[in-house]
């Protein structure tokens, strides 16, 4: 099996963020302008992820648009699943951020217990895989309580709750550069970032003006930024620029 996850690329990290920004437009559209209502979008969107997922892990190498299908719908439900708990079981947002938080603390402490590494460039089993993508779900679901938590319950309001968490990324990157932050480190702190970063970015575009955003609405942002992923995917596809071609080591022989 090859590494089924791409090269951390400026690709990536654009596809990413307008991944985060879909995951919190999207899921308003399903449950609020569509009218499904929170419990019955979030069914619906978590049958089509887990069959995405089916066919990510029943692949042998990375195919772009089967990934990122997979981090789009697990964005919605990463979304979701923070909205369920806050909406309709009336869970405080300070309570839902630090569950979250334990949670992806928890998954890390078993994926390295398990595979001594958190690194995404040796996600070449079936087992880091499913350590990788619980991940990802709890790190935008810990996104979502984090952003909402600094735009509405502490009433920063979604421009400056994404500047804050775009400067706190700019942090982590010069940590990195700068002052040689570990690398595996460096990336998962910046990757849970870009969740709340994303989302703030969402809100500002589609909520109302007397809400603080620009009333670009669920709809129109959402197909902005599915029209954007899609391009730049199919440029991945073509260009195989993202390609990483790990494959899983062998087991010893005499």
């Amino acid at each position: 099996m090859l590494n089924k996850v791409p090269e951390v690329t400026l690709y990536f990290w654009i596809i990413k963020i307008l991944c985060t920004t879909v995951g919190e437009t999207a899921a308003d559209y399903l449950n609020v302008n569509l009218g499904f209502g929170l419990t019955n979008t979030t069914y619906a969107v978590s049958a089509i992820l887990a069959i995405a997922l089916v066919f990510q892990f029943r692949l042998r190498y990375y195919v772009p648009t089967v990934y990122w299908l997979a981090v789009v719908l697990i964005s919605v439900v990463g979304t979701l699943i923070t909205d369920n708990l806050v909406d309709n079981l009336g869970v405080a947002l300070t309570t839902s951020t630090a569950v979250f938080a334990v949670a992806l603390a928890a998954t890390f402490a078993a994926w390295y217990a398990s595979e001594k590494t958190l690194s995404i460039h040796t996600v070449v089993t079936s087992r880091r895989e499913a350590f990788y993508w619980l991940t990802v779900l709890f790190t935008f679901a810990l996104g979502t309580a984090a952003g909402d938590l600094l735009a509405e319950k502490i009433a920063l309001g979604y421009w400056k709750s994404a500047l804050v968490f775009g400067a706190a990324i700019g942090v982590v990157t010069a940590a990195h550069y700068l002052l040689k932050l570990n690398a595996i480190l460096a990336f998962w702190l910046a990757y849970i970032l870009t969740r709340p970063l994303g989302a703030s970015i969402g809100d500002y575009l589609s909520q109302p003006r007397d809400k603080g955003g620009l009333a670009l609405g669920t709809t129109g942002t959402s197909v902005i930024f599915l029209v954007a992923i899609a391009s730049v995917v199919t440029y991945l596809t073509i260009t195989k620029r993202d390609r990483t071609d790990l494959a899983a080591p062998k087991p010893a022989t005499a």
